[in-house]
């Protein structure tokens, strides 16, 4: 296969960029291998993860939903210990509210799950306000079977679907 000109110097030119930015070290990287900035006592290095009282932070350091057995809003053991950790996480960070959102999975009526998804959103608001959140931090709403998190008529996608949610506002 033959390129023509053009062609030849385009993969050239595509080739020599591909080679300068592999080979590139930023001023920061080569100054901290050269010698020439900050000890690594004082470098200040980005933090890793999710910044601190984000909706990112709860879910990924905290736990967002707690989940619910067929046709219940009692809370199980797991639930509790995930709402414990939500409180905690609420007492840290005194100026954030949230929004806790009832879903059901897809078998029943809508105005049933409607009516569940609002019980299992208030059972988990009655618990973070029983260990100390204040009630007017907090939220809810029932989405009942409308917003499925896992899509299936099984046990599986229904357990994932019955939940509450925290969500930061």
């Amino acid at each position: 296969m033959r390129l023509n000109t053009f062609g030849t110097k385009f993969m050239v030119v595509c080739a020599a960029a591909l080679l300068l930015a592999a080979c590139e070290t930023t001023p920061e990287k080569a100054a901290m291998t050269s010698g020439q900035g900050a000890s690594s006592s004082t470098t200040m290095a980005e933090p890793a993860g999710p910044q601190p009282g984000t909706e990112a932070d709860l879910k990924l350091n905290v736990g967002d939903r707690v989940f619910f057995a067929f046709n219940k809003q009692d809370l199980s053991a797991t639930a509790r210990a995930t709402l414990e950790r939500q409180a905690a996480w609420l007492k840290k960070y005194p100026n954030v509210a949230v929004t806790v959102e009832g879903n059901c999975d897809d078998r029943g009526t809508r105005e049933y799950n409607l009516a569940l998804g609002s019980r299992r959103a208030n059972a988990a608001k009655n618990y973070l306000v029983s260990l100390g959140v204040q009630s007017t931090r907090i939220k809810t709403i029932s989405y009942g079977k409308e917003r499925p998190v896992a899509v299936g008529d099984n046990e599986a996608a229904w357990s994932q679907n019955r939940n509450a949610i925290t969500v930061v506002n």
